[in-house]
């Protein structure tokens, strides 16, 4: 009896034991970013639990119980720093990263307490203004997120992407093609599936959420180090594996897909693993918006050799394909296909690939030296056949379009930091790219039949293999002028090899805490970009020869003004309120009075091939005040509410002002999640999350039907250039998820379904001509379509 009793209390204390889960991380100085040894280290529901950081800065808290934690982070002479919303299970360890400011006046044996959130600030320590952090948790909690973080981004103020079809970021009016897409602190091609030349954003993302750091997305007035871009700035990371054991992850999902992830220890000096890979089902669902199957799949890995007398070493990489046959026969001639049509096969492949190697130094004990160097390559083809006399005896096809894209890119970042005192941030660096581009594309589409076969012309309209270089030089500062003035100031300079162009951007940004809840920001950015590569390198036929008359088109400049005012009211929650006014000019523009310009490129697959011999006086502005109000997950809930008021305007070069296609005018989300413990020992959570979106339409082109029907292909009326407006777009999402926790083993199961688009709304995709039928035809986005997933953490 006695052994029995001894048996039965060892398995209720394995259970116990087992029904914990372990929190650990590295705590840093926010501007020397070196480890702080001695940090305490507090969980708050359970304040006699606690732990201290050793020489390196790590630690560790076990046996922590499941479900949503806090910790604070304090070390004598810095303000203290809040980490809530931590999500502890059975399957994982929890991994993160906690950076403090020093004082700014020191005080012996008292500690400041700041009532900050850890999420509300940037991992940019340089970056006030416009900026929103972000968590791969957010990503794959968020209702109709389909595990994209490009998706996730549409949920802040100033972003609209009211297209359930494609992912791309429209930032504060301007074309998705202002983005820019740094992963691992350096630039990188569209990371997206099914990605064309020159664009930021596809259907599929290529970019795996499980393998991402807490990040920043910025939307306006970018610090000196980023350049080439004038709309905004995804600055990604990639977390560390798991440095002190294995750990694995199956899964499914709708969208994503299937998925397998490993992480563990590797070598003698605490480095780590991390590797993933992803393969597509969601054509084998019928869930792809179009009847054919869409396949895709990428691998992501992060190997870190830990530090070492030489520094850190770590490699990264992603590399995805995609591949889809588009068949005429398989679409219903009134079909709503969203990309594939009755009279016409497609075949596209894409590839998309960035491999980096990453080395960071120490340089004695408050600065260092960080130096990367990339690869990275993109590719992409497109063979399109039409047909003629359709199902008829004297059916016959001729090949259409031929596309064969590709992109090489050697990267070479460096940059140093240093505190130079708990007042004073210094950082410069310098980032080399060089691009080789081997561009073809052949097309009939609106060509003259020149040779009397009785189709227009198969003509030669891109065909480019050559490189260019861009060098990016920068260096800035962040000034503690008193304990509550904050000052920050760069120079960012950028050189572009095409039309050997150098330009100065000069940024800075002030920072005012009114008081421990309250403070005001101001900040100012010049930025350039180059107009987008498929447009610089069209041919043009001069005297008889093909001649690339764009190459020399200056960079596309934008001055960004922000005003903003940040509120915390209430423990977990904040406000925050923006104004903003960018002007742009140097935009290309046509050399006779027309309505085209640069800046209403780059909303779908391809860009405009009859565009030549254009000129850089282009001008345009985007205007609006923006509204976030958050609580941060706390007592089992959170919420998200962002309203933009935006007002987005181009003139071309028949100078008249019109409302660019990106001017939704307003977009609107309101975003809620609530959990529930359940189970006899509340180890298991259920959860609910709902979002809501409504934006204003986009603006258009109408369609001539005379003029479609007497050419036989579509003519937009370009005297009404975006004249007429799209329908509101609205859509609810709804989501169920249940996470069951092991009771005997380190193990965790995760469920979820998301119904999208759940009261079904038609809204507007296009309004196209059909060929066929030789009307416009309204063609709607994807309806109601449901998503779901299941993941097992061991």
């Amino acid at each position: 009896m006695k052994k029995l009793l001894i048996l039965f209390t060892l398995f209720i204390s394995a259970v116990s034991f087992a029904q914990t889960g372990v929190i650990r991380g590295t705590v840093t100085d926010k501007q020397s970013e070196k480890s702080i040894a001695g940090a305490t280290i507090e969980l708050l529901s359970y304040p006699t639990k606690g732990s201290t950081t050793d020489d390196k800065g790590n630690f560790e808290l076990s046996n922590v119980p499941l479900g949503r934690q806090t910790i604070r982070v304090s070390f004598i002479g810095y303000e203290s720093s809040t980490v809530p919303d931590i999500d502890v299970t059975t399957g994982k360890d929890v991994i993160i990263s906690v950076s403090l400011i020093e004082k700014f006046d020191t005080l012996e044996e008292v500690i400041i307490v700041s009532d900050g959130n850890n999420k509300a600030k940037s991992i940019n320590k340089l970056a006030a203004v416009s900026v929103r952090q972000f968590s791969p948790e957010e990503v794959n909690r968020y209702a109709g997120g389909r595990s994209d973080v490009a998706r996730l981004a549409s949920n802040f103020a100033g972003v609209s992407t009211a297209d359930d079809s494609r992912n791309d970021i429209v930032v504060r009016g301007n074309s998705p093609t202002g983005l820019l897409w740094r992963l691992e602190g350096i630039p990188i091609p569209s990371p997206n599936h099914f990605a064309t030349l020159g664009t930021t954003g596809s259907p599929v993302s290529a970019l795996n959420p499980n393998l991402l750091a807490n990040s920043d997305f910025i939307t306006s007035a970018f610090p000196a180090e980023y350049g080439n871009a004038i709309g905004g700035v995804f600055d990604l990371g990639l977390r560390k594996g798991n440095n002190k054991e294995y750990e694995y992850s199956v899964g499914v999902a709708a969208f994503p897909g299937a998925e397998l992830m490993a992480e563990g220890p590797m070598g003698k000096k605490g480095g780590s693993f991390l590797v993933a890979g992803r393969y597509g089902i969601v054509g084998a669902l019928g869930l792809a918006g179009t009847a054919a199957q869409p396949n895709y799949n990428d691998i992501s890995f992060n190997l870190d050799f830990g530090k070492g007398r030489l520094g850190n070493f770590s490699v990264f990489g992603i590399v995805g394909n995609s591949n889809i046959d588009l068949i005429g026969k398989d679409v219903e001639l009134s079909s709503d296909d969203l990309f594939a049509t009755r009279d016409e096969d497609s075949f596209v492949t894409s590839g998309f690939g960035v491999f980096g190697l990453k080395h960071t130094i120490d340089i004695g004990s408050k600065s260092y030296l960080k130096t990367i160097i990339s690869g990275s390559t993109t590719s992409e083809t497109f063979e399109r056949d039409r047909y003629f006399n359709l199902e008829t005896p004297a059916e016959f096809k001729v090949r259409w379009t031929e596309v064969d894209n590709s992109e090489n890119r050697f990267t070479f970042s460096t940059l140093f930091n240093s505190k130079i005192s708990k007042k004073i941030t210094f950082r410069s660096g310098l980032l080399f790219e060089n691009f080789s581009l081997e561009n073809k594309l052949t097309d009939r589409d609106r060509q003259d039949d020149n040779d009397g076969d009785g189709q227009p012309d198969f003509v030669n309209l891109i065909d480019n293999d050559g490189s260019y270089s861009i060098i990016q030089p920068y260096a800035m500062g962040q000034f503690r002028l008193t304990e509550k003035l904050t000052f920050n100031a760069g120079l960012h300079g950028q050189y572009f090899s095409l039309n050997e162009e150098f330009v100065f951007e000069p940024r800075t940004a002030l920072t005012y805490a009114i008081n421990n809840k309250s403070s005001l920001n101001i900040g100012y950015g010049l930025h350039h970009q180059n107009v987008a590569a498929p447009l610089l390198f069209l041919n043009e036929n001069i005297g008889g020869n093909l001649v690339q008359s764009n190459k020399e088109l200056d960079l596309v400049r934008s001055s960004h003004y922000v005003l903003g005012y940040d509120l915390r009211f209430a423990d977990k929650w904040r406000a925050k309120f923006e104004v903003y006014y960018q002007a742009i000019d140097k935009a290309a523009v046509e050399k006779t009075p027309s309505s085209y310009s640069s800046l209403t490129e780059g909303a779908d697959f391809g860009f405009s091939t009859d565009k030549n011999s254009l000129v850089s006086t282009g001008e345009g502005f985007n205007q609006g005040i923006e509204f976030t109000l958050e609580k941060f997950f706390s007592k089992g809930y959170n919420l998200l509410f962002t309203t933009s008021l935006f007002e987005s305007k181009y003139t071309g070069s028949d100078g008249i002002e019109r409302d660019s296609p990106f001017n939704n005018g307003y977009v609107i989300n309101a975003l809620a999640g609530k959990e529930f413990k359940i189970g006899k020992a509340k180890k298991n959570v259920f959860s609910i999350n709902t979002k809501f979106t409504t934006a204003g339409g986009r603006y258009y082109t109408p369609v001539d039907l005379n003029a479609s029907i007497a050419e036989g292909f579509e003519v937009r009326d370009e005297t009404k250039a975006y004249s007429e407006q799209y329908d509101a777009y609205l859509r609810l999402d709804l989501k169920f998820a249940f996470k069951f926790n092991s009771k005997k083993k380190k193990s965790s199961h995760q469920f979820y379904i998301d119904l999208q688009n759940l009261t079904g709304n038609e809204n507007v995709f296009s309004k196209d001509y059909n060929r066929l039928t030789q009307q416009v035809n309204q063609i709607n986005q994807i309806g109601f379509q449901p998503d779901f997933g299941y993941r097992f953490q061991f």
